[in-house]
């Protein structure tokens, strides 16, 4: 279909579903009727040109699914994925059915999700955009974007999604949230249910949640609430159809003097039919006056008969019918009319508009716009809707409904009597606010808001993607340094040159990655090369580490500073008051790197309030949260400060007469500490770091017996690397997956440099 976006630019949309709005019937040897539906299920598996053509002239394409479509949609979509959704846990796999498993089940769904993309690949044109729909297509926006990474991607769960202990069951569960990820928006029905996949993918993927989405490799997935809703006009005029019109006189005849309850559901079980009899039962039981002036219609629309489930339901149903039709009927009256059958469309509007309570008792529903169309046909009556609160749409018509837990019999009783008896008055003001909510929020409303998000996610993903940094160019990286005169190595030690954690013991235990320990020597040693740790940790911690190496070590985020094995020296900015640490401490730090994810993070907050109200409010500290950690530290105390001290107290110690120009800077800082990429950065874009105006501004208690007005840096941009670990948002040039890529290259830069110092210069 086309569409305007917000620019008045034309665009096509790709609305892809599992399902064609369209139901077939045939008319001659080859050619079809189709008519446009609400959404039944369309499989043709045969005469596939002629079907085509006629949908061609609906804007309908059908993806033709054929050996593939049952394992793919009785059995992984609607046999795994839906329970799992519905809260309702894996299934069991069957031994005896070799055929039909859980991987052969999960190859045909993946199978499936890559015809879908082959029709679309052969329908697409550059600038259109593709939507997603619904928990069939989970595969799809990865393979989309792998196929073209500029196709705008929407995807929309019509279900309800799980918290992450219902949905971490799912064997494929990492998969499918990496592949919906790709995505450029993702949309639920509810804030719930966008909660629940937010948790879910910040415990098992280990990504960072934020109040816009998930920040996903490099770039934000932009997570919304967007409730859909029906076409309320629709139902307006069709309540005023002569025929229609007809139909309600019928059914106001038929239950003349009674109360009628109406329920209409598929016979599902999420839809808490059998609930709903319970509870109606015990409001007969307690409400005697009532048993002949009031009557339940429910339709029960039949789905999936073939499914032993399915018929288990529907045969506990038609139990409860009897029973409670047996002990309230009579021979002229039952309070029960159950229609295992689906009613046209007037006729339903007919139903909504005489009925006096709607009942909705789901156990578990994505929304259930059966609420919304019941308040569109109540325009005149004015009934009173009682809705599940496990209904996606109690959400957004619970401020005129009465809800309901419908496991609680005798909640569901209290809500039908107090419904009855409601006055006319309340009525009026509770149908009043859902039907302006049923009217504002329609399908149509729905479609372009998810639109219009959508344009809006893609555009801010593009700026996050040309913000990405690029992959360090290794090659690069050993040859500047071959060639360069003076280096400057800076390096991270918590997470950069830290062993790596193979048991829990370790964890908290720093030490140094004994990969390093010959590499390190290597570089310390070089003449040319200067060496500098900066760390959180303490003194002592470096010490225990380093002592053995001639380098340049930073504790404390660069307040103490030491080169090999001379004393510790002070390296604190003028002025700075410390009067709230107690003893030697500077910075301060919780982490919570281990613990599980959501916990952590719950105690980080308790700790941060705590900070900011409690002991040191009105010091002169600040309370920095890291990504699992909460940090104090001395207002100031950043790493790009205590850099331009550091490089003052290596010029004086080393005696430079040559400037630097070379400068490799990797760690896994804090977002706060990135700013010593940015101070090189200003390096090279204004040289102005000079041996004079740096011993100026040392803090230091050295002084230099004979001012020299030497650059200390002559940086060109192509000598400086600076390299963030694993961290795609970033203010460095460079990242690399982890600390591993650092330690290989160290390696490689030690091999190189042992290379050039042992090769002789050719005489000219």
């Amino acid at each position: 279909m086309a569409y305007d976006n917000v620019c008045g630019e034309r665009q096509t949309l790709l609305v892809v579903a599992n399902r064609l709005p369209a139901s077939a019937k045939r008319t001659g040897e080859h050619s079809w009727s189709l008519e446009m539906s609400p959404g039944g299920k369309f499989d043709l598996l045969v005469e596939k040109d002629a079907v085509s053509k006629s949908l061609a002239e609906m804007k309908c394409i059908p993806v033709f699914l054929n050996e593939v479509f049952d394992q793919y949609y009785n059995g992984y979509s609607n046999g795994i994925l839906w329970p799992i959704l519905h809260h309702m846990g894996l299934p069991q796999e069957y031994d005896h059915d070799t055929i039909k498993t859980f991987e052969t089940q999960y190859d045909a769904y993946k199978k499936a999700n890559r015809m879908f993309l082959d029709v679309i690949k052969e329908n697409y044109k550059d600038g259109d955009i593709v939507w997603c729909q619904d928990y069939h297509l989970m595969f799809l926006p990865q393979y989309l974007k792998e196929y073209n990474n500029k196709i705008k991607v929407g995807w929309f769960l019509h279900s309800p999604f799980p918290s992450s202990e219902i949905y971490k069951t799912l064997p494929s569960r990492s998969e499918l949230l990496r592949s919906v990820l790709a995505a450029d928006l993702i949309s639920f029905h509810t804030y719930d249910f966008a909660r629940h996949f937010v948790n879910t993918c910040t415990r098992i993927l280990g990504v960072e949640g934020t109040h816009e989405g998930v920040v996903y490799q490099g770039r934000v997935t932009r997570v919304v609430v967007l409730p859909m809703g029906i076409y309320p006009n629709r139902f307006i005029k069709t309540c005023k159809l002569p025929e229609v019109i007809q139909q309600m006189n019928e059914l106001k005849d038929r239950f003349s003097g009674k109360k009628v309850i109406l329920g209409v559901d598929r016979l599902d079980m999420i839809k808490g039919i059998p609930q709903k009899y319970l509870g109606f039962e015990k409001f007969l039981d307690e409400n005697p006056n009532w048993r002949d002036k009031i009557v339940l219609v429910q339709i029960a629309v039949p789905t999936r008969n073939e499914v032993p489930e399915y018929q288990k339901l529907k045969n506990q149903v038609h139990r409860l019918v009897g029973r409670i039709n047996g002990r309230f009927g009579s021979v002229s009256s039952l309070p029960i009319h159950h229609m295992d059958c689906s009613v046209d469309s007037n006729y339903l509007c007919a139903l909504y508009a005489i009925s006096d309570v709607m009942l909705v008792t789901s156990l578990r529903d994505g929304l259930n716009l059966v609420s919304h169309e019941f308040v569109a046909c109540q325009e005149a009556k004015r009934g009173v809707l009682i809705l599940s609160e496990f209904a996606g749409a109690g959400q957004s018509l619970g401020a005129g409904a009465l809800l309901v837990n419908p496991w609680n019999v005798t909640e569901v009783s209290s809500a039908i009597k107090k419904a009855l008896n409601m006055p006319y008055e309340e009525r009026e003001t509770r149908h009043r606010v859902n039907f302006k909510y049923v009217k504002t929020h329609s399908a149509e409303k729905w479609g372009f808001d998810f639109l219009s998000e959508l344009n809006d996610a893609f555009d801010e993903s593009e700026l996050q993607i040309r913000k990405i940094p690029h992959e360090l160019p290794q090659q690069d990286v050993i040859q500047r340094y071959s060639l360069s005169n003076n280096r400057l190595i800076i390096l991270g030690f918590y997470g950069t040159l830290t062993e790596p954690r193979n048991s829990l013991s370790k964890e908290m235990d720093l030490k140094l990655n004994p990969e390093l320990k010959e590499t390190l020597k290597a570089l310390c040693n070089d003449p040319k090369t200067t060496v500098v740790v900066l760390s959180r940790s303490g003194k002592n911690i470096l010490d225990k580490n380093f002592g053995e190496y001639k380098i340049w070590l930073a504790a404390e985020n660069g307040m103490f500073l030491k080169h090999t094995t001379e004393e510790w020296v002070t390296n604190m900015p003028q002025n700075m008051n410390l009067d709230w640490v107690d003893g030697l401490k500077t910075s301060l730090v919780w982490n919570y790197e281990y613990a599980d994810v959501e916990f952590g993070r719950a105690q980080a907050r308790d700790l941060l309030q705590y900070l900011w109200a409690g002991p040191i409010s009105n010091a002169s500290a600040e309370v920095v949260r890291g990504k699992y950690s909460v940090e104090v530290h001395a207002i100031g105390v950043t790493k790009e400060p205590e850099i331009g001290h550091i490089l003052g107290e290596i010029v004086h110690k080393k005696a430079m007469t040559t400037p630097i120009d070379y400068v490799f800077c990797s760690g896994y800082f804090l977002e706060k500490d990135e700013d010593i990429y940015t101070f090189f950065e200003s390096e090279i874009l204004s040289p102005k770091l000079s041996h004079e105006t740096r011993s100026k501004s040392s803090s230091s208690n050295h002084s230099l017996e004979k001012k020299v007005s030497l650059n200390v840096l002559d940086l060109k941009q192509e000598n400086y690397f600076s390299t963030a670990i694993g961290q795609a948002r970033t203010k460095a040039r460079y990242v690399v997956d982890s600390s591993h890529n650092v330690v290989n290259l160290l390696h490689k830069l030690a091999v190189a440099n042992t290379t050039t110092t042992s090769v002789k210069k050719p005489n000219v």
